[in-house]
């Protein structure tokens, strides 16, 4: 039972906002950033079961991924000379689950750290892409006119704050220029402090924050901004989030299982930058349903025609980052959906592939565990290129 203390309501570790502002109410034990190994793969694949949620219910119909398993074991990479095979970053980073899917055919499938087929995994900031693809799908369905709108169109509450002149595009591509600390290892940052908050208390903190520049000139990285495109959202439809993931992509692309969306500390909303808990089976779908550009089996396009398309463009401030999707830059078009502790869908429109991972790092990121992480996705891609 210590674990579902230990995951408190939120996922993301920050202050309960029946709480006051004092850091030193802040325990460190309690705080998914600074969990144990136990403690994470307890967490990541139960949480749903302990935290309020909302249930996205599996499709009637669920997309059939073929098998053509191939052999990954002579697949390695170099770094400093030292030489790593596949089954060598698994142990190494606590991969719990890796899939590649190309064209439609599963290539390789492995499960450790007790999990299998079955097994549900926090997404962490993956959900940030899975939010971005659902406000083109409102403004598909007309619920948003366009991007180019100022957020407080759809959050009055924060006329007055800094995010006044703030656009919705602004905010998709994390440069509307408010100040935010997003050090996963600061337990007195922004993102431990405030990253679970939604609704009215998110905008609350939000609006006692300064500007640094003017939107659209700087990227930084903001989970909390995630969120606003979230509640964005969910003013427009007059919905919730788990409802229109459901209606829009859960159902009609073919989700094999049920998936869970954790809600905020009020146990009312969803954050729209965390905590998707599904399979993995059902991360490499959502995956083929960007690389189709949001278009279902039977040509009926979710997605406004050009949205990932737009969506993977570099921003003006960030080359990497587009709609709350990361880029891997030219020469590649494969773009990314990542969240800490090594969760990953990575999709590559040249070769139709998708790689789905679930991790529990020892850390929420580090440079090494990306660098590893970016050298075994090439051996990879470099197998399937000599196929």
């Amino acid at each position: 039972m210590k674990y579902l203390v230990f995951f408190s309501f939120f996922i993301i570790s920050f202050i309960s906002h029946t709480q006051d502002d004092s850091s030193s109410n802040i325990d460190l034990e309690n705080t998914i950033l600074f969990w144990n190994l136990d403690q994470k793969i307890n967490g990541f694949k139960n949480g749903y079961k302990y935290v309020p949620s909302r249930l996205i219910n599996k499709s009637s119909k669920p997309l059939p991924l073929n098998y053509l398993l191939l052999d990954f074991s002579k697949v390695s990479y170099k770094i400093n000379n030292k030489t790593y095979t596949l089954s060598d970053y698994i142990k190494k980073f606590n991969v719990a689950g890796l899939m590649v899917v190309r064209r439609g055919n599963v290539l390789y499938e492995n499960y450790t750290l007790g999990n299998d087929k079955d097994s549900k995994w926090i997404s962490f900031s993956v959900t940030k892409s899975v939010t971005s693809m659902l406000l083109g799908a409102a403004i598909q369905d007309g619920f948003i006119k366009n991007i180019n709108e100022p957020i407080t169109n759809y959050l009055p509450k924060l006329i007055g704050s800094h995010y006044d002149s703030v656009t919705i595009k602004n905010t998709l591509q994390m440069s509307s220029g408010v100040k935010w600390n997003e050090d996963y290892d600061d337990p007195y940052s922004d993102v431990n402090l405030a990253a679970g908050l939604n609704s009215s208390d998110l905008y609350e903190y939000l609006s006692k924050l300064e500007r640094t520049t003017k939107p659209g000139k700087r990227f930084n990285y903001n989970t909390a901004e995630s969120n606003l495109i979230g509640g964005v959202i969910r003013e427009a439809i007059n919905s919730n989030l788990s409802y229109y993931l459901e209606k829009k992509i859960w159902e009609p692309f073919g989700m094999e299982s049920d998936a869970y969306w954790a809600l905020d500390p009020t146990f009312q909303d969803e954050l729209g930058g965390c905590c998707i808990y599904a399979t993995l089976k059902d991360y490499a779908r959502l995956g083929m349903f960007a690389l189709k550009q949001g278009t279902l089996e039977d040509g009926t396009q979710v997605l406004p025609k050009k949205w990932i398309k737009d969506s993977i463009q570099p921003s003006r401030s960030m080359r990497y980052y587009g709609y709350q999707w990361w880029l891997d830059g030219p020469p590649y078009k494969s773009y990314r959906a990542i969240g800490i502790f090594g969760q990953l869908i990575w999709i590559d429109p040249r070769t139709q592939t998708v790689v789905a991972m679930q991790s529990a790092w020892d850390k929420a990121w580090t440079p090494e565990a990306d660098q590893h992480r970016n050298a075994v996705l090439n051996a990879i891609m470099i197998k399937l290129y000599n196929l």
